[in-house]
């Protein structure tokens, strides 16, 4: 029986495309490929998370309609490279047992979670 086999991608509408584009690429390490972002080897880890809020959550801001949420292997790190960078950094930073993280904002005002999970 055919099924989804895997998270195909993440959409966010921006102002200026191009810009937030080179920003990602910049501050995040993503690769543009074809118009598209890609993660550049190694491959990310198999675990993708969905998860679904209320309207009314304040998890991430309201008129945010989608949030990304990118694993890394050392959360702490790469705040604080962000942080040198002059990326806006939330200075909160949570610690779970399936993982930490961290937030920072784009230039379009999105808010981004960086998870760096624990174990394999």
């Amino acid at each position: 029986m055919a099924s989804i086999t895997g998270f195909g991608g993440i959409f966010l509408r921006a102002d200026d495309p191009k810009a937030l584009y080179q920003w990602y690429e910049q501050h995040l390490g993503l690769v543009k490929i074809d118009g598209a972002f890609a993660f550049p080897a190694p491959a990310p880890r198999t675990q993708v998370i969905f998860a679904l809020f209320k309207q009314q959550s304040d998890y991430f801001p309201p008129a945010q309609k989608a949030m990304l949420n990118l694993q890394v292997d050392d959360l702490d790190a790469v705040l604080d490279r962000l942080i040198e960078e002059g990326v806006n950094v939330d200075p909160k930073r949570d610690s779970y047992d399936f993982g930490k993280f961290g937030w920072l904002t784009d230039p379009e005002g999105n808010r981004v979670e960086l998870w760096q999970p624990i174990g394999d």
